[in-house]
């Protein structure tokens, strides 16, 4: 991807999380052109290694959503992006300050997007535009297309058609981002553990030769919370002995590509990634008004119901 045609902005916050896409991304921002990066980091999730790569670094608990706010208008930066995840286990230790505090119990229903949505407006009262998550990662994000060496197999296109759809719907009402598929059958869909969690539940559920699918909301804020695949996710899947793996073209970040295609070669994992599909129901309809419930029962009603 031609990334020239993108607006470089001399200065640039990175909200830094886990693994090593903040790193990534802060390095491929100074290669486009960035002149100075203030890192907003934190304590037991954030890679020290930021430190070398940022001008400035600042850690914080997580949940001190005051503290990060202050520190990033002290610094006089109008340009962020948030890069790497969080860990699930943070939200549960989560010791919010009286500014986390007050967003939260504004808020009546708690998610990735009524959260980030409302951190995002405290970014712009602040006068800071946040930048897509995909921001300096262009490069990651794969075109439509077959990546590895092996095609998917007549029954895994058909679990990966059925898998992006499904994948479409729950994410639609914010419940995760993955589904693994076998033969047709739902197998696991992610909740709050997190992708590699649901692959290996898939695998302890159907065995070896299970789809997994990656896909965001049809209307995600592309601003957080951006689907991502790295090594970790790959190592995984080779433990269950997955056989195909399927992301959304253009709308998902595979971190160290390279890396990435070798080992799904070496697997014989038949790695794709797929134009968008629409979901099985419309993103504002609700479980109980949905046109076709079949789709989903063997998920809500069956051997893996939470």
């Amino acid at each position: 991807m031609n990334t020239n045609a993108f607006f470089v902005p001399e200065e640039l916050v990175i909200i830094a999380g886990r693994g090593i896409y903040p790193l990534m991304l802060a390095a491929s921002a100074r290669q486009q052109g960035v002149c100075r990066i203030f890192a907003a980091a934190f304590k037991k999730e954030t890679e020290r290694e930021i430190e070398k790569l940022a001008d400035e670094t600042q850690w914080f608990n997580f949940g001190q959503l005051g503290a990060v706010l202050e520190a990033i208008k002290a610094s006089g930066i109008k340009h962020a992006v948030m890069a790497g995840q969080i860990t699930p286990v943070s939200l549960f230790r989560l010791r919010p300050d009286a500014k986390a505090l007050k967003i939260l119990a504004q808020l009546s229903k708690r998610n990735a997007r009524t959260i980030f949505g409302a951190v995002c407006a405290e970014f712009s009262a602040i006068g800071v535009q946040l930048l897509p998550a995909w921001r300096f990662m262009e490069n990651s994000l794969p075109k439509a297309g077959q990546l590895s060496r092996r095609a998917p197999t007549e029954r895994e296109q058909k679990d990966i058609e059925l898998g992006m759809r499904v994948a479409k719907t729950v994410s639609s009402l914010e419940i995760g981002q993955t589904v693994v598929v076998k033969e047709g059958a739902i197998i696991a869909v992610e909740a709050f553990e997190g992708t590699d969690e649901t692959i290996l539940r898939a695998g302890k559920l159907a065995g070896a030769g299970t789809v997994v699918v990656k896909a965001a909301r049809q209307d995600h804020d592309m601003r957080y919370d951006i689907p991502v695949v790295g090594l970790k996710t790959m190592k995984v899947l080779k433990k269950i002995n997955a056989s195909a793996l399927a992301v959304e073209a253009g709308r998902t970040i595979i971190l160290e590509q390279d890396k990435i295609i070798a080992e799904a070669d070496r697997m014989g994992l038949a790695l794709v990634a797929v134009d968008d599909i629409a979901p099985v129901i419309p993103a504002q309809a609700g479980i109980q008004n949905q046109k076709n419930p079949d789709i989903l029962d063997s998920h809500f009603h069956g051997n893996d119901k939470h």
